[in-house]
């Protein structure tokens, strides 16, 4: 299933140009995410914090996870999200028969030329949604590793660029654990941030249904972002300056894991940390991050990362949060 949009104007911030792509301030950067976040809860209610938090982790570089129950509207969300950002759109059902072939492309001899050529698998897309990931086998599931890490695919000792921007929006079963694979650690690692949507609240799920009786919202939601503007506020976001006492504190909370938990923050997430706060202090329009934008965004970007002690009953969101309490901001 693939979903490209066309090009529009409409609802754009304004940029300045360049002849390859525009360049923003940061101003603009925030606007941008903002403009996606709005027309994106269009079609998604009552999501906003999880929506923001992919609009940020693609503007971080980052991957999201998410896990909850089914039909809370998670393939919707990714839906709405590329298309709000004018990007090609791929969904991959994982299933316990599905081939690391299926999902990174494949060399098929051709007839005519008596030569092989290499058909691209739904990998190729700006954004790819993985529905219910952990129902494919571990060999299927390590078919993303080298994708999200590298932004390619290596098939046949030959390795083929993905599209860029590149994001995988993953789904998780979280119901049905006796049919499902657990995640790989060093997959999870990959993941930026891993949300959970909950179901709505009475109010927000009346709205929903008001949206989707007739035509259904995602049907006429039209882009108000470009690749190449997406491209620019990845660019300003990388460049937004992260001082020394910052970086000393997010490598305290990460110390603290690790003294704590059985395994505790990679350096991968140190750094994811770092990015995620680097978009969010761009969505609030500054130049630099402080300490609550880590604070804003380390549960969701660490917990997942985190295995507790034993037996314990701590989880790894609760590991977090002794760490933000415990630790000091200097």
């Amino acid at each position: 299933m693939t979903d490209a949009d066309a090009d529009t104007d409409g609802g754009r911030p304004a940029a300045a140009t360049t002849d390859r792509q525009p360049r923003l301030s940061i101003a603009e950067t925030g606007e941008l995410a903002t403009s996606v976040i709005e027309n994106t809860e269009e079609v998604i209610v009552g999501s906003h914090d999880a929506i923001e938090h992919i609009v940020t982790a693609m503007l971080a570089r980052g991957h999201v996870l998410l896990e909850d129950v089914p039909g809370v509207g998670k393939t919707m969300l990714a839906r709405a999200i590329a298309r709000s950002f004018e990007s090609s759109f791929n969904r991959v059902q994982f299933t316990p028969d599905l081939l690391p072939s299926d999902v990174t492309g494949v060399n098929v001899f051709n007839q005519k030329t008596r030569e092989f050529e290499f058909r691209r698998g739904p990998i190729f897309a700006n954004v790819v949604l993985g529905d219910e990931i952990n129902r494919a086998p571990p060999k299927t599931q390590s078919a993303l590793l080298e994708a999200m890490e590298e932004q390619q695919v290596t098939v046949d000792g030959a390795t083929h660029a993905l599209a860029d921007p590149f994001t995988v929006i993953a789904t998780q079963n979280a119901v049905e654990r006796n049919r499902t694979y657990e995640l790989p650690l060093a997959e999870v690692d990959r993941f930026m941030k891993r949300l959970e949507l909950g179901y709505p609240t009475p109010d927000d799920e009346s709205a929903m249904l008001e949206n989707v009786v007739g035509t259904h919202p995602i049907e006429t939601l039209e882009p108000i972002a470009s690749l190449d503007q997406l491209r620019a506020a990845r660019e300003r976001v990388a460049a937004i300056t992260v001082a020394e006492p910052v970086r000393e504190y997010v490598t305290r909370l990460a110390n603290h894991t690790r003294e704590r938990a059985q395994l505790g923050v990679s350096p991968r997430g140190s750094l994811s940390l770092l990015r995620a706060a680097q978009a969010r202090a761009a969505l609030d329009g500054r130049e630099y991050v402080v300490p609550d934008d880590i604070q804003h965004e380390a549960v969701v970007t660490l917990a997942h990362r985190v295995r507790p002690v034993g037996e314990s009953d701590e989880t790894g969101r609760d590991v977090i949060r002794a760490a933000l309490s415990s630790v000091r901001v200097e």
